[in-house]
């Protein structure tokens, strides 16, 4: 999969490495090709290189919501949709989540749609995660958003 929609541009790709394994890597896209903060459509592709248990997923996503200062009361009613869409995770497989311009989040697995969340705090808050300025893995974030290759 070249790019995972034939209308958005690569902005960045990134690595996330921990001490010594390789956990993925990501790709973000737009429109443009330029980072724009909240500008919507947005694509986080991720290509996992290890296996990851669904539940670890979604407990690492709320740990590192209440790291960036998500109050419980908005990513609380988040956590069993992403329950019911995120699976485990084997070595080569691909989670893809497409931001709309609407706000509208997909979910994608291997390429086939797997979820939808509709509300448009959802997708911002969910690539804050990578993207905020306070990301846990700034290496990461920087190359995401292009700012370094």
């Amino acid at each position: 999969m070249a790019t995972p929609f034939p209308n958005l541009k690569k902005v960045g790709e990134g690595k996330l490495k921990v001490l010594f394994w390789d956990v993925y890597n990501s790709s973000l896209y737009n429109q443009t090709g330029e980072y724009q903060a909240e500008h919507f459509p947005q694509v986080l592709k991720i290509d996992y290189l290890r296996d990851i248990d669904a539940e670890d997923l979604i407990d690492r996503t709320q740990e590192e919501w209440e790291r960036l200062g998500l109050a419980p009361a908005i990513y609380a009613p988040w956590l069993p949709l992403l329950t019911n869409i995120l699976p485990n995770i084997k070595k080569g497989d691909t989670i893809l989540l497409n931001v709309d311009k609407d706000q509208q989040s997909e979910f994608f697995f291997n390429n086939k749609t797997i979820g939808k969340i509709n509300d448009q705090s959802f997708g911002k808050s969910f690539l804050r995660i990578w993207l905020d300025e306070n990301s846990s893995y700034p290496k990461v974030r920087n190359k995401l958003i292009g700012l370094t290759k």
